[in-house]
């Protein structure tokens, strides 16, 4: 597998998302449904955004792991929330998190009316192999 990241800019750096993904050579592609706040035993969260930001990013890792991709791989990552500024105030969780696991994405953050039951916050990844 080979990843190339487009960016014609620099500001996007300092976001750690990348404007395009380019990946040519893939062995397999995982297309992951939206990660959420909700327990092992199926209970969603109705916690502060930031612990469900940090619940969902560990359910994204617990998925992507099963399926023996790499964090790294991730070459698209949506967020889906019903409340940007909250998000927003708890960006540090997400950007130390993509840091952390060396994940260039193509990213969209879109603010939604409602999520499922409590659920603050979804992630939606596509990772190659």
């Amino acid at each position: 597998m080979e990843k190339r990241v487009i960016n014609p800019w620099k500001w996007q750096d300092a976001r750690n998302y990348a404007q395009a993904v380019e990946v040519t050579n893939v062995q397999g592609t995982l297309y992951v449904s939206g990660q959420t706040a909700i327990d092992d035993n199926g209970i969603s969260s109705n916690a502060d955004m930031r612990s469900q930001l940090l619940q969902t990013l560990e359910n994204l890792e617990k998925v992507i792991s099963d399926a023996d991709y790499e964090l790294k791989n991730i070459v698209r990552l949506n967020i889906y929330t019903t409340d940007s500024a909250s998000l927003f105030e708890n960006f540090d969780v997400f950007q130390n998190w993509i840091q952390k696991n060396e994940v260039k994405q193509s990213s969209t953050v879109l603010e939604v009316k409602s999520l499922f039951e409590t659920l603050k916050v979804e992630l939606e990844a596509t990772v190659i192999k």
